[in-house]
């Protein structure tokens, strides 16, 4: 748990506009006095289970295991989640919680529209009113998401700012809040931001982790060696890893995007090529130059196009208690086939760099262990991309 300020070690914290302060501690407050609240916890764990179809299952992927060799890889199925992503478990916790406060419309920022479609989905769910920051080239390379948000009655706003990717929607998403405080809530897509906003995220992820506990020591009668996930802010890693936090022999691995290769600067790797600034209202590892201004990052995934990372996981690399290693565009594209082609199983661009470091871990393992990749989305929002590299035309 971070401080009572909410900070990881040096991390985390409130870095924010005067304008601010005041709709950030009504939050605080309000999930403070929610969060172990056995009503609002009974609604929380009734619609993950009836509306967004929790548990997910803990998949053997057994042939694609048996061609790579060493450890078992079991796959969490974030992807067969309603709206096909880990990204519905927390919108439905602040939909809930905004629903307490007597807000009545929700903004958020999205990279890939996976955060966008649920923020949509909740809203729409709730008769609430929508609106979806998303950068230009975002909405150019994810444009069955954009259709999907509409379709929910939500109000795209396209972010022709910076890069046109999700650094530029938060910023603009922050600058609606700071005007329409009263009656809005700003629905943060991942475990970055102002306290509480790290520590509210994660824990309505953790249900991946807790979930995944229990159905691996029934599967495999064992913890697992080693846990993998894709860090962009670091939401999906948050909720898989925090149930395993305190199981020192559990290796925790985040994978961040490599881009065109670290060496090249395009890339969206904070923590393997970052070092600690502020931005988005905490203080993280950021990707920047060496006058300390954000540069411009890149990826193949849209959901990792981030040039920051969430707090906690700055704090997990500190300390050691967490690894995190770089994955190229190239490497993901690879683990996208081959888990399509192997298993039937289609990832999104975001979880295949977390399945391409578990093909370079699991031929270093033996065959009783067990890894546990979190397939956090699916990869049908990405086939328009994956072909338009390929030189194919839908």
């Amino acid at each position: 748990m971070p401080d009572e300020k909410g900070h990881f070690g040096p991390y985390g914290g409130r870095f924010v506009a005067e304008t601010l302060m005041e709709p950030i501690e009504e939050l605080r407050q309000a999930y403070a006095r929610y969060r172990d609240d056995p009503d609002f916890q009974a609604e929380l764990e009734a619609d993950l289970a009836h509306y967004v179809g929790r548990p997910t299952p803990l998949y053997f992927a057994k042939r694609w295991s048996e061609q790579l060799g060493g450890a078992r890889i079991f796959l969490k199925r974030e992807d067969l989640s309603h709206t096909g992503a880990h990204k519905i478990n927390n919108t439905v916790g602040q939909a809930l919680l905004a629903k307490r406060m007597g807000k009545t419309r929700l903004i958020a920022e999205t990279g890939a529209g996976q955060h966008g479609v649920a923020t949509a989905t909740v809203a729409a769910r709730l008769g609430l009113e929508c609106v979806v920051y998303m950068g230009a080239e975002d909405i150019e390379r994810q444009a069955p998401n954009v259709y999907r948000m509409r379709l929910l009655g939500a109000e795209v706003v396209p972010v022709t700012s910076g890069s046109r990717t999700l650094k530029d929607a938060l910023n603009e998403a922050m600058r609606d809040w700071v005007t329409h405080v009263d009656n809005t809530f700003y629905v943060i897509g991942t475990v970055a931001g102002p306290h509480p906003y790290p520590v509210m995220v994660r824990d309505f992820q953790a249900v991946i982790g807790r979930e995944a506990r229990t159905q691996i020591l029934e599967q495999l009668g064992a913890l697992p060696q080693a846990l993998v996930a894709c860090v962009g802010g670091g939401s999906n890693a948050i909720g898989l890893f925090h149930s395993f936090c305190k199981d020192e022999q559990v290796a925790l691995y985040g994978v961040e995007a490599a881009g065109l290769g670290l060496e090249s600067g395009q890339h969206a790797a904070s923590l393997c090529a970052g070092k600690p600034g502020v931005l988005h209202g905490n203080r993280t590892y950021l990707v920047e130059n060496s006058h300390g201004q954000i540069i411009d990052t890149h990826s193949i995934s849209a959901g990792l196009d981030y040039p920051g990372v969430g707090p906690e996981h700055a704090w997990l690399k500190d300390t050691g208690r967490a690894t995190y290693v770089a994955i190229s565009d190239e490497e993901a594209l690879g683990a996208f086939h081959a888990l399509t082609r192997i298993e039937g199983i289609i990832p999104a661009l975001e979880s295949s760099h977390a399945l391409a470091y578990a093909t370079q871990l699991a031929p270093t393992l033996a065959p009783e262990q067990g890894i546990i990749v979190n397939l956090s989305g699916r990869g049908d929002k990405d086939i328009n991309t994956v072909a338009k590299i390929e030189g194919i035309s839908l």
